[in-house]
């Protein structure tokens, strides 16, 4: 099989694991030993697929006791029959996204303890329920969510400053639902699957602090409008911590992630005669940064069999950081595979794909690219300068020029980063030339 083919078939594979109709059904309580009333609500650009995945497993099975609200990204809806699907903007969020998030708190007021929540959420549901807290406006949010986009700091650090200035993060949307039960079903994007990262963690305890908050952004130069940093400052935007009796009935379930995505691409590579090595699901650091360590651990399968024997696949997850230093198209899975062909100077042998599992990459409706041996060759030949596009951050730009962008329009899910490496033992394809704007490629 062609080496890009079968790495757009791993991709495919990784999406496919993670679809809602596939993991929610499995944790759904039976509903003849519900009391009260069923609300269904949540966040995420899987959240509408995962309602509609709960309404097919439920449907004759007392579907008609069932109502709700969620949130989901524009373009990601689904149709429900008893559930509402509200859309707004994603990454930075919009007035129809605050909106939602105040009609949901409202839809879980005055509930009983026989009464059962079950909150559907999936990555991006934080940009998508922007509730400001105490002093802050709508655009207060957006300015500051686009200051932690453009910084570098990590998903966990972004997320620890945004549920500590807001209004239904950090627990607070549990905390709304008591006395009733809560069952919250995650599909997680972050490394290390922490619950408290997911979404920023709208129904479970928030161990940080918004001392903690403010050093992030004391650490990434952010500066907050007055009215952000007097709530931090004098603690008016502390989340609600673990051991709060308001949360005592709540539980969490983690139904997809990263590693089980990274799994079911494995299986796919082995079924066509490659070893698979799974390399981590929760790699940080900055995209580019990431590209060049991943290219030089391929160059040494390649040319040393170490550690591992060709051929093979190196597969990784996880979600890199880009700090914006250009005026570039991003993002961070193009940014990375960008310095993995830099740094892999066209070897004959290796091949990449990187992209994101929600079919977004950043701010664009591409989910990320393709790179194979003739990467900068072609490159080169249209005149485009590699590492002039690197440094600009436009590698949606680059890659969609060489027409090696991998489109999959909405997925219905999000496992966050996906990354393949596949090493030829042999090849047939000639070196690279040199790059005639500069000594090195």
């Amino acid at each position: 099989m062609n080496p890009q083919a079968l790495l757009r078939r791993m991709f495919d594979a990784a999406i496919a694991s993670a679809q809602p109709a596939l993991c929610v059904p499995r944790f759904l309580p039976d509903l003849a030993e519900v009391r009260g009333r069923v609300i269904v609500i949540g966040a995420g650009k899987a959240s509408a697929a995962m309602a509609k995945a709960l309404e097919d497993h439920w449907r004759g099975r007392g579907l008609e006791r069932v109502e709700g609200y969620v949130v989901t990204r524009y373009g990601y809806g689904a149709p429900c029959e008893r559930i509402e699907i509200a859309l707004a903007a994603h990454p930075v969020p919009d007035a129809a996204g605050e909106a939602a998030a105040r009609r949901m708190l409202q839809r879980v007021t005055g509930l009983s303890a026989d009464d059962l929540v079950i909150c559907l959420i999936s990555g991006g549901g934080s940009a998508l329920l922007p509730l400001p807290g105490p002093g802050l406006t709508l655009q207060d949010k957006q300015d500051i969510n686009r200051a932690l986009l453009a910084s570098g700091a990590t998903i966990g650090e972004m997320n620890t400053v945004r549920r500590h200035l807001s209004a239904i993060k950090g627990g607070r949307l549990a905390a709304a639902c008591h006395p009733a039960r809560v069952l919250t079903l995650l599909i997680s994007d972050v490394p290390g699957d922490r619950p408290i990262d997911i979404a920023s963690g709208p129904t479970v305890a928030d161990p940080t602090s918004c001392e903690d908050a403010l050093a992030i952004v004391r650490r990434f130069c952010i500066r907050l409008p007055d009215a952000a940093q007097e709530l931090l400052q004098s603690g008016r935007g502390e989340s609600v911590k673990p051991g709060d009796p308001r949360l005592a009935r709540a539980r969490t379930e983690i139904i997809a992630a990263p590693q089980l995505a990274l799994e079911a691409a494995a299986g796919v590579a082995r079924e066509a005669g490659y070893a698979a090595h799974i390399l981590g699901d929760s790699i940080e650091g900055e995209a580019r940064e990431v590209g060049k360590v991943l290219a030089g651990i391929a160059l040494q399968v390649a040319e040393r069999r170490q550690p591992f024997t060709p051929p093979c696949v190196l597969l990784s997850g996880g979600e890199t950081t880009v700090t914006l230093r250009g005026t570039g198209r991003g993002g961070r899975n193009v940014e990375c595979l960008l310095a993995q062909a830099i740094a892999l100077d066209g070897h004959p042998r290796v091949y990449g794909i990187g992209g994101d599992t929600d079919g977004v990459d950043g701010a664009e409706e591409i989910a990320g690219a393709l790179i194979a041996p003739d990467t900068l060759a072609r490159a080169w030949a249209l005149g485009i300068r590699p590492r002039d596009e690197l440094a600009n951050n436009n590698g949606h730009g680059f890659f969609q020029r060489l027409g090696d962008s991998v489109v999959t329009g909405p997925t219905n899910t999000n496992v966050n980063d996906f990354r393949a490496l596949l090493i030829e033992p042999t090849g047939d394809a000639a070196p690279a030339p040199e790059d005639p704007h500069a000594p090195h490629a």
